[in-house]
């Protein structure tokens, strides 16, 4: 008897299985792409603040004010200023996002993504 051919590649129900596992990645992947780009919004806005107001010693009111103006402008709905942690420290004001995300999955499944963002103000 001549030699077997050995059968090469993958199955149809291999090729299946990878499918889903992708599939699977690709899905977290774009659940938990806006609560990042809400992050980013976050730091942003925060940055932002502290890069306008350096060199003063504002309220903790108008701080949150100016974060606020922020948030609102570029949309975000998971974070607000009333939600900031705001801690002096001698010459210097400490602004902290702590927040956590959550995305639905499936079904009753969640991705939940905690995010922890802080930025000096110095005066």
């Amino acid at each position: 008897m001549k030699g077997q051919s050995r059968q090469r590649g993958m199955t149809l129900i291999g090729m299946l299985i990878l499918l889903a596992f992708i599939g699977v990645f690709v899905l977290a992947g774009l659940k938990l792409t806006p609560l990042y780009l809400e992050y980013f919004n976050v730091k942003s806005a925060l940055e932002s603040t502290r890069d306008e107001l350096s060199g003063t010693r504002p309220s903790v009111a108008s701080l949150k004010t100016a974060v606020q103006n922020r948030l609102d402008v570029n949309n975000v709905t998971g974070f607000s200023a009333a939600d900031l942690t705001i801690v002096r420290k001698g010459r210097s004001t400490v602004l902290r996002a702590q927040y956590e995300g959550r995305a639905s999955f499936i079904g009753n499944v969640y991705l939940v993504v905690d995010f922890n963002e802080s930025v000096e103000v110095t005066h």
